[in-house]
């Protein structure tokens, strides 16, 4: 499917689902309950996520694949509650096309909804309506997982980088473009202190403010001046003098801060995504115009 044709379809299939979803009788869920507040939220193609101070993670929005979490498949109109395993909170939580992973504060990744290419990383390939734990390689831990289109990241503490999931583009980051069903460590001896997962691509950056990104390559998202798929880490062509504080990786364009606040985005601008005032694709970062 050509380029403009998929982002036709995207956004079809997103109206679709939102058509779905509030026009299902009976779905339209409990209040949030009184008294809950979230730390963070993060939102997926058509479902979002929210984490509380004290660990508790709720969903809403479509749940066909199970990704609110809630061991149902019926959409919900506000929050519901995710039912986590008996002793379990979440530090934070992130959500996807059709799944969700939360991390804990002891750095145990869990996951729920879609798994028919390993997202949720357990092993089995099978769907699951509530979080199951992510079957990392013995003694890793993560400080934070990210969940992409159909592939989920985890960072550690050391800053080694682990995937999962679909890789049909490379964006698992480990040489292959082989799904994997459970986390694969990412080639290269670059260390992270933080990855963003995107739609068939990721990104990460250094405790340096440094930028790689590896994936589809299309409209130039990795920002390393090709439109080369990349199967493993490349750097980021950032402007003389430039680093990044933060990351985030979209559908097809990537955008990185500045510890002083500057941001640059790069790869496709159909949409003028890329906020430097045009609709001009860009294979390096482009400052954002302010």
């Amino acid at each position: 499917m050509g380029v403009m044709r998929f982002r036709h379809a995207v956004h079809a299939l997103t109206a679709a689902l939102a058509a779905d979803l509030l026009g299902c009788g009976g779905e339209t869920g409990p209040t949030q309950p009184a008294g809950v507040s979230f730390a963070a939220v993060s939102t997926g193609i058509s479902h979002t996520c929210g984490v509380t101070p004290a660990g508790a993670a709720y969903c809403w929005g479509d749940n066909a694949n199970g990704q609110l979490g809630d061991g149902s498949t019926t959409g919900e109109l506000t929050p519901v509650l995710v039912a986590a395993p008996a002793g379990v909170s979440f530090a934070a939580v992130s959500a996807g096309t059709s799944h969700t992973c939360g991390v804990t504060a002891a750095g145990a990744a869990y996951c729920w909804g879609f798994n028919a290419d390993g997202e949720l990383g357990d092993g089995s390939g099978t769907g699951q309506l509530t979080p199951v734990p992510v079957a990392a390689p013995p003694g890793v831990s993560f400080l934070a997982v990210s969940v992409g289109g159909n592939h989920s990241c985890g960072v550690t503490a050391s800053g080694a980088a682990y995937c999962w999931g679909s890789n049909g583009a490379g964006e698992l980051g480990d040489g292959t473009t082989t799904n994997q069903l459970s986390p694969v460590q990412v080639a290269g001896s670059v260390s992270f202190a933080t990855l963003t997962a995107g739609f068939f691509h990721t990104c990460g950056v250094t405790a340096a403010g440094a930028a790689y990104c590896w994936g589809a390559n299309s409209s130039g998202r990795l920002g390393d001046g090709t439109t080369t798929q990349r199967l493993t880490p490349v750097l980021v062509a950032a402007p003389a003098g430039v680093s990044f504080a933060a990351l985030s990786a979209g559908n097809s364009h990537s955008c990185g801060v500045t510890p002083a606040g500057a941001a640059y985005c790069w790869g496709d601008n159909f949409y003028g995504q890329l906020g430097d005032g045009t609709t001009t694709d860009q294979l390096t970062p482009v400052r954002v115009v302010q």
